[in-house]
């Protein structure tokens, strides 16, 4: 038997929750909810309290906030109950997030089903789904996906990841780009938080070799003898200076291969997404290139070998051409596709192996699960496209290393092999990962911080 509901919303049917939540939240039984109850007991059922929410809260008031939730989990209800039978199934499921953009197997949209059916039979009904959501922060199916969809909003100071995709009602509301300005200051942060590491890679993947071994601490030691401290951020204006025109360029190429790419209006599969994001990494890259040998050479500099930015593109215009800007072009888009592909690929398994073995009161990860799964994946994807990454570095680096050989890409490949082994083309790849963890972290927190302070609900 199938148990409809009405669009007509009855106050008196729902007192008894209100009352029982009420009750459970009002722990000092005074018959009003203060501010320390209302952030101790939203935040044990993982919601953070509002700017409403500064002021206690009567049983009148409290049932005004859940009536007004309840009306945006209706309106996500009979989005997801595709052919009005008062019930989403798993196929609903499964065609609601294919709708967003979001590929699922069948095993994960089970799961996800699961953690909101209460009386096993497969399917929910709107006392399901609203008992399940109504203390949930997500209060639309777009915010419940964000939960899942792969965000590159952790950066870690390469620019090969997946854009962010974003929905039509965001692209309207002009939501995306205070998404794309959270995380464009969230990387900014990381990039120079992490910028000693990043440049200890750099220098190791030029420099080191069998007969000249470079330790972590032996470089570091390199480093503040020849410039001292601040000499540990050189480079980083430009690594910070080219997050912007290069994530919107992705964003904007990324829709329009999107659409060409599209084999049905309005959808894109997973292979489609992963196409449409490496071509528009491609493009973004092939525009801001420039800046990335910039970045590299200044990165290298001794002291005084370079003013700043604009003397730096001077004199490499004056001595090498316009070609030097483009050195190691090859190696670098190459290094896309096994970076965006692998890192894709690695996140998608992690969350159904979460999914199907840990998921059991509800398809929200949650913070951690997520940092994790997408530290793991970018880590991955880093290990995948490394050598290419080496590659590029050397050849952009070339005509400043004194009695280096202006080799191509293949000629270069052979030559590391030869005298260094396989694991030549890892070079720096211990203060590439060390970097990880922490470039992550801080992205996080900022974008999060950034989110707030923009007025982006969570």
């Amino acid at each position: 038997m199938k148990l409809f509901f009405t669009d007509c919303y009855c106050a008196e049917d729902a007192s008894p929750i209100y009352e029982q939540l009420f009750a459970k939240l009002d722990t000092n039984k005074d018959g009003k909810v203060d501010v320390s109850e209302l952030k101790a007991g939203l935040a044990a059922m993982g919601v953070k309290t509002t700017k409403e929410a500064a002021q206690g809260l009567d049983f009148n008031e409290f049932s005004k906030y859940l009536k007004d939730h309840e009306k945006k989990l209706l309106l996500t209800f009979k989005s997801l109950d595709k052919n009005q039978d008062g019930r989403i199934d798993l196929t609903e499921i499964q065609q609601s997030l294919s709708d967003l953009g979001l590929e699922i197997t069948k095993d994960t949209a089970e799961k996800i089903l699961q953690s909101i059916d209460v009386d096993g039979t497969m399917t929910v009904d709107w006392n399901e789904w609203k008992e399940h959501f109504l203390f949930n922060p997500a209060t639309n199916l777009q915010e419940i996906i964000r939960y899942w969809k792969h965000d590159s909003v952790l950066d870690i100071g390469d620019s090969l990841a997946i854009p962010d995709e974003f929905t039509e009602e965001e692209k309207t509301s002009g939501l995306w780009w205070k998404q794309l300005s959270a995380g464009g200051m969230a990387g900014a942060v990381s990039r120079t938080g992490t910028a000693p590491l990043d440049r200890m890679k750099v220098f190791m993947q030029v420099h080191a070799s069998k007969s000249n071994k470079i330790s972590l601490v032996g470089g570091f030691k390199q480093m503040l003898k020849e410039g001292g401290v601040m000499s540990l951020w050189r480079g980083n204006g430009v690594n910070v200076l080219k997050i912007a025109p290069e994530t919107a360029i992705k964003f904007m190429a990324y829709e329009q291969y999107k659409k060409l790419l599209s084999s049905e209006p309005g959808k894109i599969k997973t292979h489609e997404r992963f196409m449409a994001g490496s071509l528009a990494g491609a493009t973004a890259q092939t525009a801001i290139y420039p800046m990335e040998v910039m970045k590299t050479r200044l990165t290298l500099r001794k002291t005084g070998q370079y003013s700043g930015m604009f003397d730096c593109a001077k004199k490499i215009l004056k001595k090498e051409g316009v070609k030097a800007f483009y050195k190691g072009y090859i190696p670098n888009i190459l290094g896309i596709i096994p970076y965006a592909g692998i890192d894709l690929a690695v996140y998608e398994s992690l969350k159904n192996v979460w999914l199907s073995h840990y998921a059991k009161d509800t398809a929200n990860p949650g913070v951690l699960v997520l940092l994790g799964c997408g530290t793991i994946s970018s880590t991955c994807g880093q290990l995948a496209s490394y050598p290419l990454a080496l590659i590029r570095t050397r050849m952009q680096a070339q005509a400043s290393v004194e009695g280096s050989e202006q080799l191509p890409m293949s000629q270069m490949v052979k030559k590391i092999v030869e005298k260094e082994g396989f694991f030549g083309l890892y070079r720096g790849i211990l203060p590439n990962f060390m970097k990880v963890i922490p470039a992550v972290s801080i992205s996080y927190v900022v974008y999060e911080y950034m989110r707030s302070g923009l007025g982006i609900q969570k």
